[in-house]
């Protein structure tokens, strides 16, 4: 197992780097973040709906990617779909698991949900991919759930390219 981070620090971290409204730059910058601070990721980014029920790369450091994803499809399509964090200890025992990089043994996906008028939308998903096994736990979850949280506050989402 890795050793933890200071999900706390992190937070602030992330809040203090964060210093522009653009949603393109602060995915860019989480991602990047989470891949340098968070230790046996062999993938860190963002997948985002700009269509229904389909999931578009976005910002992301690792290999490259699976694009685009259907909600029907893979952890990420499952995060999507449910709108709930899918935290998977063993991705080859996930049914549908999309394989992007065959090295990726466990994932962690949080839905990026966003209001907009009044509502809670999905925006997209954080993806999180380990070459370990049960890389992720439930402070891991928490953790990361709350680096989300920093992105999303730190966002205006009214402008996403087509």
């Amino acid at each position: 197992m890795a050793t933890r981070p200071d999900y706390s620090l992190l937070a602030r971290q992330l809040d203090a780097t964060l210093d522009t409204r653009d949603w393109l730059t602060n995915a860019s910058q989480t991602a990047a973040f989470i891949n340098m601070t968070v230790a046996d990721l062999n993938w860190a980014g963002f997948y985002v709906q700009r269509q229904p029920q389909i999931l578009h790369l976005g910002p992301f450091q690792g290999q490259p990617a699976c694009h685009p994803i259907p909600f029907t499809k893979g952890v990420c399509g499952a995060a999507a779909t449910q709108r709930t964090t899918q935290r998977i200890a063993d991705v080859h025992a996930f049914p549908g698991h999309i394989a992007c990089d065959a090295a990726s043994r466990s994932e962690l996906v949080i839905p990026v949900l966003i209001e907009q008028n009044g509502q809670q939308v999905l925006w997209g998903v954080l993806d999180l991919d380990s070459p370990s096994p049960e890389r992720f736990d439930e402070e891991d979850q928490a953790g990361i759930e709350r680096l989300v949280e920093i992105f999303i506050a730190s966002s205006d989402f009214d402008s996403v390219p087509a």
